[in-house]
């Protein structure tokens, strides 16, 4: 039941991941509440925060199933892979605001668009943060071999497709054909190992 309930909770949290950034959700609330929009970005990551909070807590008490025992290799390999996922994770998060993509900071004025960022990290990978998660989750799993560390990569794994398509529309929507030769040019998550020749 525990399980279950942290498959439901992992659910929640990304169907509201997803619904919570759709354009046409912000476009109806900024239509509706223009004052208050301007906090709605900070409003999101605070529910997001909680409901992580949330999750983290719950995983205290899930009961310890192991898949299998990790070995000595096993658990270098989890620590190195977890290493790599938080070193993609701030390296990605070094090229954005923290400050806006919190939502410390208003919504921007009309006249600040923000750019289409497709250099460093993100000229080799569309979506770094999630690759970054991936690593983490994965490196835990191996590391430790429980149910739950299988629990959590298994929802980030099914989730990834959908957030994916879902985020990509919304950019597409703001960015237009910039975001389309963006996604035509640099693959979702994992990076080609060999580059198209010119």
């Amino acid at each position: 039941m525990t399980n279950l309930l942290m498959v439901l909770s992992w659910g929640l949290f990304y169907f509201l991941h997803t619904a919570l950034a759709a354009s046409k959700l912000k476009i109806i609330l900024e239509s509706k509440w223009p004052n208050s929009y301007k906090w709605y970005r900070l409003f999101y990551s605070i529910l997001a925060s909680v409901l992580f909070v949330g999750i983290l807590v719950q995983a205290i008490f899930l009961p310890v199933e192991v898949v299998f025992v990790p070995g000595k290799f096993s658990q270098y390999a989890g620590y190195m892979i977890a290493t790599a996922g938080v070193i993609v994770l701030l390296r990605s998060l070094k090229q954005i605001s923290l400050v806006s993509f919190l939502g410390w900071r208003p919504k921007r004025t009309e006249k600040e668009v923000p750019e289409l960022i497709i250099s460093g990290i993100y000229s080799q990978i569309r979506h770094p943060l999630y690759l970054g998660l991936l690593g983490i989750f994965l490196g835990y799993f191996v590391v430790s071999g429980t149910i739950g560390a299988l629990i959590h990569l298994g929802c980030l794994i099914v989730y990834l497709p959908i957030g994916i398509y879902f985020e990509e529309k919304n950019l597409i929507s703001f960015f237009g054909d910039s975001y389309r030769t963006y996604q035509q040019d640099v693959p979702a998550i994992f990076p080609r190992i060999h580059k198209k020749r010119a």
